[in-house]
Order: C-alpha cells, then sequence, then structure tokens
C-alpha cells in the first residue's frame, strides 16, 4: 500500500472513530455497558475506576489489526487502521483523561471557543449521575453548551447531580 493511501486510511479513521465513539458511549455505555460506564459518572475513589477496562477493550481492535497488518501478511490496510484507532485513543486520552478529568497534572487552560465548547459539553454530560437523561455523547464534536443546558432543563433535570464545590451546571 502506497504512503498516501495509507495516510488517508489513517485519517479516515481517526475521523470515523469519533462516529463509532459516540454510538459506544450513548448506546452501549449508557446501556448494557453501564455497569462499567456508572463508575465513571461517580466521584472517583482513587486512580482507576471500573470504566477504564473500557480503554482496555477498545485498544484490542486495534492492536489485533496493526499485528495482523504487519506481521501476519494481512492486508496492509489493517495496521493503518489500527494506527488510526490507536491514534484516536491517544486523543481521546489526552482531551478527556487529562483535560477534563485532570487525571494527570497539567496547567493547560482552553483558549480556543472550540476547546471550551468541548470542555463545557462533556462536563454537561457528567452532571447526570444516571444512565438515562443524558446530553452530549460525543468527544471531539460536541453541540453548543446553551443547548444542552435547555436540554437538561426541558428533560426536569432528571439526573442532575447536586452542585458540589465546583460549578457542576449552572442556568443562564
Amino acid at each position: 500500500m502506497s504512503w498516501p493511501a495509507g495516510i488517508l486510511l489513517f485519517v479516515s479513521t481517526v475521523v470515523l472513530m469519533e462516529g463509532f465513539a459516540y454510538v459506544m458511549h450513548r448506546w452501549v455505555m449508557h446501556g448494557p455497558g453501564w455497569f462499567l460506564h456508572e463508575s465513571h459518572h461517580r466521584a472517583r475513589a482513587g486512580n482507576w475506576e471500573l470504566n477504564d477496562l473500557y480503554a482496555v477493550i477498545f485498544a484490542i481492535p486495534s492492536i489485533v489489526l496493526i499485528l495482523g497488518g504487519v506481521q501476519l501478511g494481512w492486508w496492509p490496510g489493517c495496521a493503518w487502521i489500527g494506527a488510526g484507532i490507536a491514534a484516536y485513543g491517544a486523543i481521546y486520552f489526552g482531551f478527556h483523561d487529562v483535560i477534563v478529568h485532570k487525571r494527570l497534572p497539567t496547567r493547560y487552560l482552553p483558549k480556543s471557543s472550540y476547546m471550551k465548547r468541548i470542555i463545557q459539553a462533556h462536563r454537561l454530560h457528567h452532571v447526570v449521575e444516571t444512565k438515562h437523561g443524558t446530553v452530549s455523547f460525543g468527544f471531539l464534536v460536541a453541540p453548543e453548551p446553551e443547548s444542552l443546558k435547555a436540554e437538561l432543563k426541558r428533560r426536569g433535570r432528571a439526573g442532575v447531580r447536586a452542585p458540589t464545590g465546583e460549578r457542576a451546571f449552572a442556568e443562564k
């Protein structure tokens, strides 16, 4: 496979992973996989939560595709797809775990309107502690926070946790 074709396949995979992540988050993590994901909507005691197993689960196809494409004689595009999945995982980790949830110390302060919007959208997702009633399931693409706040208000704030020391849900 040529380098340009491989890079196109890699970039396409990273882009398509946002749709895959949305589907998995909305209908699996907030569906039958809630038994793992629920830990992510509660206060964490320690460095790890059951939800972290999803990183292992989602890494398996990436590893298998890279191994197959590089070592096992599969179609070479498999390696590029596996690398695209891994790249999305790294982007997700940086955004979700480091920037939003601050699981690693950083002095990063969002300055762009895009970063502010996706961080606020993700935080609005987390004000709901229950399996149902949550808004904003994407990670790198998210609706405007004002529309998410309006949707939470329309739903009567079902499942919204009581405010803590942080600003959990602010009305306009």
